[in-house]
């Protein structure tokens, strides 16, 4: 499992760095907000080809996705640092985006697998790794480019390339974990339930607003505010890590209490934390950004493993769908979000990504209950 995290955390991290990467692109290119919020987007919608991923890994099976999603993400973004005009870094961006989703739906089906009984928990222990990448990687980015220009994010590719040869090293340890064939009820699949799996891909779709809505724009907010981008990505990095330790917290608790409570509180909390980010500001607010990503973060492990368990005949596919194809949608909010803010300013549009987690309370409500099923490990081909 700590391979598969890894290999999520260095992935992540690519993607996670377009964000550190955007007040510099944008002063580059002298971008509007919705051009900015375009590069996210392009990084985004690329994942939306993730289900077609996991229709693969189910059938065919697919190992050699992860060393190479891993590679590709970090070469991506590598070179949208240093593309020379606008279209090429959207190109960059969009093959990083590509490599985000080629590991995501094998990577979180081989945690289904390590995890056994305690999927939730399992679930969360990996999907913390790439919430760390998300945190980790303004970090990284931005302290290469302060240092070394645009140049410096030539550096983001050496995550994903080490990483990927540790997941070549490690096939023959993590074969041993695959079953056989998943089990079904009978062969049509009947254990699956796709209803369940669309409104919950609309659950995720919502909270993706806010996550991506904040992902974009909160170091644009705070150089509006006159704090620097420094300050921003440092903002930024907080909210992103304080979801990967919700993450870790999320998982226990939904295994404890039930996936589909922990779900519904996470977004009670975090729509009045949002408000008071923007509203209130300073000290207090960013105290509140950063506990809000604790909440619109940390039902991720959560989400995931509820898809797998509506479609346990496609773990994969469900995999996929709820990793990326939702979160692509989270990054065409983040475009509205940004036409909003050319139309008005940028605190209307920060704003309005407290919608997504409102609407998505509502719609958990009706989200029947998810059941597990446990998968024996044995050896068997990758």
């Amino acid at each position: 499992m700590a391979a598969l995290s890894t290999g999520h955390l260095a992935t992540d991290l690519a993607q996670g760095s377009l964000a550190a990467l955007l007040p510099f692109l944008v002063a580059r290119f002298d971008l509007s907000y919705a051009m900015a919020a375009a590069l996210v987007l392009a990084a985004t919608s690329s994942s939306i080809v993730q289900p077609l991923f996991g229709l693969v890994s189910d059938a065919r099976g697919g190992y050699w996705l992860l060393p190479v999603g891993a590679a590709v993400a970090g070469i991506g973004m590598a070179l949208a640092a240093v593309a020379p005009t606008y279209p090429l870094v959207l190109v960059a961006v969009l093959v990083a985006g590509l490599g985000v989703a080629a590991y995501h739906p094998e990577g979180s089906k081989f945690a289904n697998y390590v995890s056994g009984d305690r999927r939730a928990s399992g679930m969360a222990f990996f999907s913390v790794g790439g919430n760390l990448g998300f945190a980790l990687g303004p970090l990284l980015a931005s302290t290469a480019v302060l240092a070394l220009g645009l140049n410096g994010g030539l550096l983001l590719a050496l995550p994903g390339l080490a990483v990927a040869i540790l997941l070549v090293a490690v096939r023959a340890h993590l074969r041993h974990f695959v079953p056989v064939r998943v089990q079904r009820d009978g062969t049509t699949g009947a254990g699956d339930d796709p209803r369940a799996l669309s409104l919950l891909l609309g659950v995720i779709s919502l909270r993706s607003v806010a996550h991506m809505g904040l992902f974009t724009f909160v170091p644009l907010w705070e150089v509006e505010l006159g704090n620097g981008a420094a300050h921003g990505t440092r903002l930024l990095s907080l909210f992103l890590l304080a979801g990967a330790v919700g993450t870790i917290f999320g998982g226990q608790l939904a295994d404890r209490f039930g996936r589909r409570l922990v779900l519904r509180w996470s977004f009670v909390v975090a729509a009045p934390l949002i408000a008071v980010y923007v509203l209130v500001g300073g000290v207090v607010g960013g105290a509140a950004l950063i506990l809000s990503g604790a909440a619109v973060i940390g039902t991720f492990g959560v989400s995931l493993v509820m898809s797998q368990e509506y479609m346990p005949s496609r773990v994969g596919m469900a995999s996929g769908l709820s990793i990326g194809f939702a979160i692509g949608l989270g990054g065409v909010a983040a475009v509205v979000l940004g036409g909003i803010a050319d139309a008005a300013d940028l605190e209307t549009a920060l704003l309005a990504t407290v919608a997504g987690p409102v609407l998505g309370f509502l719609l958990a409500l009706v989200l029947p209950p998810s059941s597990a099923r446990r998968l024996e490990p044995v050896a068997a081909s990758l």
